[in-house]
């Protein structure tokens, strides 16, 4: 399962390519990044590593959306597991200026079951 998600996290963030924009339907990356992190106590012990993908993407069909998506992959970062996982899912509706409607759903071994989110969200 754990390389299953590492593999789909790759392809969503490579399959990132601008597609021409029409007046209904399009396409466009927003951000879209890998990052790899070696973990650190405070006292300066070996806390295990980290990778971690972000793909934020707009696209259009009849009308604007963003879909976002965040994992974090973890090794030897939690005790008690050799690795765990953390993934965010969203499609975020813009609806008036600022404020957005956001559904997501949020998987991982730090949730004791997968978890839905409605909201709204405030960009300032």
């Amino acid at each position: 399962m754990y390389r299953l998600l590492m593999v789909l996290s790759f392809t969503l963030v490579t399959a990132s390519t601008a597609v021409p924009q029409t007046s209904k339907f399009g396409f466009q990356p927003l951000t879209n990044e890998v990052s790899i992190y070696q973990n650190y106590s405070d006292d300066g012990g070996n806390s295990g590593q980290t990778l971690q993908v972000i793909a934020i993407n707009s696209f259009k069909i009849l009308t604007d959306f963003m879909i976002e998506f965040t994992a974090d992959f973890n090794r030897k970062l939690t005790s008690g597991y050799d690795s765990d996982y953390y993934i965010e899912i969203g499609i975020v509706k813009p609806v008036f200026k600022r404020i957005s409607l956001n559904v997501q759903r949020i998987y991982g071994t730090f949730v004791c079951r997968e978890i839905n989110q409605v909201g709204f969200r405030f960009s300032f």
